[in-house]
């Protein structure tokens, strides 16, 4: 009988582990951040480095402090997909992360497969945003937008232990 009792707790507290393991990762560090209307999503200026402020309507992110890599947004804007490759520049590599599914408007899969048909681009939108982590933006020839973090060069070698290289910038 003690043995089908202490059976049964470990299994018990396993399931209230596993369910509470799982709401802390998929809903309670994740925060929606506001619009502010102006300067909610930046791409990096071709010629001149500097990141600008894009139009852009419908924005919805969100974001966690537990991770420099969780930020997720989408939004729509109005500029021609062949205006912002001529003026912008393309951030190269970049792969959509999963966003939590409750936050419905960022399909990873369907982006990725958007950006390797051809019918989106990947911009920069802040390099080293945090140090090591890229803001990038993706923007389907719809208008459809979507930003997310990626680890960059200096931030693999922060994170795997390999010596910085003169071109990473301070910490």
């Amino acid at each position: 009988m003690n043995g089908k009792i202490a059976g049964i707790s470990i299994l018990l507290c396993s399931v209230v582990a596993g369910v509470a393991l799982y709401y802390l990762q998929v809903y309670h560090f994740y925060e929606e951040i506001p619009a502010t209307g102006h300067g909610d999503v930046q791409l990096t200026h071709l010629e001149t480095g500097v990141t600008e402020p894009l139009l852009a309507d419908e924005f919805q992110a969100i974001d966690a402090e537990s991770s420099p890599i969780r930020y997720r947004a989408c939004f729509t804007t109005s500029m021609p997909l062949d205006t912002l490759v001529q003026s912008y520049e393309r951030y190269e590599g970049a792969v959509p992360r999963n966003a939590p599914k409750w936050f419905d408007c960022f399909d990873a899969a369907a982006i990725g497969a958007e950006i390797d048909a051809g019918r989106a681009e990947v911009f920069t939108g802040t390099r080293n945003f945090e140090f090591g982590i890229d803001r990038v933006v993706a923007i389907t020839q719809d208008g459809r937008g979507f930003v997310w973090h990626e680890v960059n060069a200096c931030g693999d070698k922060a994170y795997d232990g390999s010596p910085l290289g003169t071109d990473c910038p301070e910490r």
